[in-house]
């Protein structure tokens, strides 16, 4: 398939999608991700990654835009990028010996055509010290991740058990994204 875009900025993201695609190209899309709360928690990051992939897609009709957006959510609440240090301990503290959610929506655009899907994978994580999370926190590798952690990184020390994709916690399911796109390029 030719003429791939990736509506992102995120380098975990662009590595993810080399697995499928030798070359595509990278337009991150300026939005707005607020998002109404009318809209189910679990289908947020699904409508976030349909408005980046429609934004991109209305300036290049003729490729292939792939839109994306992860989410945390614990007791039926988005955690999104952390404000601060402050926001990040808050986080970090939400998720200590408890599973959550991560959510990846993602979005295929091509002309008029469009899927949208989510994947959802759950993450347990041990019981966290303030020493630990105070230890993550200087690292600073809590910044632009939602949850205020990367799975990929110091964070996975964290983890006592995960139940689906893996790399749908780092942001972009792979082998869901690569079957959705096979149906949706033999449909055109």
């Amino acid at each position: 398939m030719k003429n791939v875009i990736l509506a992102s900025a995120s380098p975990r993201r662009q590595e993810l999608l080399k697995v499928i695609f030798d070359k595509f190209d990278i337009m991150p899309a300026d939005i707005d991700e607020s998002i109404s709360e009318d809209i189910k928690v679990d289908l947020r990051p699904e409508k976030i990654a349909q408005r980046k992939a429609e934004h991109i897609a209305e300036k290049h009709p003729e490729s292939l835009v792939i839109g994306c957006d992860t989410a945390v959510i614990v007791d039926d609440k988005m955690l999104g990028k952390p404000k601060d240090e402050q926001d990040a301990v808050k986080m970090l503290k939400s998720l200590s010996s408890r599973t959550h959610k991560v959510i990846t929506g993602s979005c295929l655009v091509k002309g008029k055509r469009k899927v949208c899907f989510s994947v959802v994978t759950e993450v347990e994580f041990y019981k966290l010290t303030d020493d630990e999370i105070n230890d993550y926190i200087k690292t600073n590798d809590w910044k632009d991740k939602a949850g205020a952690y990367g799975i990929q990184g110091q964070a996975g020390l964290f983890v006592k058990k995960i139940n689906g994709d893996y790399n749908n916690v780092v942001g972009l399911p792979c082998a869901e994204l690569n079957r959705q796109i096979k149906a949706f390029g033999s449909q055109l």
